[in-house]
């Protein structure tokens, strides 16, 4: 198992982004959040089987219908044992 910090910016906040996120997630059986940061960009923490990660930071450059992406940028982080479901925070 791996973990990632991402940090998604354009126009993000407003569009659904961390329900999208959410539900993407959910999908590839990942566990972790995602919030809005004061910034106007999403952050998220991720972790699981590294090919789900990969393909989840992929589809976070589509992101939700309305939302513009400008940059994502993934940093590999430590994991967290006590988290084993995704949430919007």
């Amino acid at each position: 198992m791996i973990a990632v910090h991402i940090s998604v910016y354009g126009e993000v906040q407003g569009t659904g982004f961390r329900t999208w996120s959410k539900e993407q997630a959910d999908k590839f059986s990942l566990s972790g959040w995602t919030r809005k940061a004061s910034d106007g960009s999403i952050e998220i923490f991720s972790q699981g089987e590294e090919e789900k990660i990969n393909d989840f930071v992929s589809i976070c450059w589509d992101g939700p219908n309305m939302a513009f992406i400008d940059e994502v940028l993934v940093k590999d982080t430590n994991t967290d044992d006590s988290i084993s479901v995704f949430e919007i925070l």
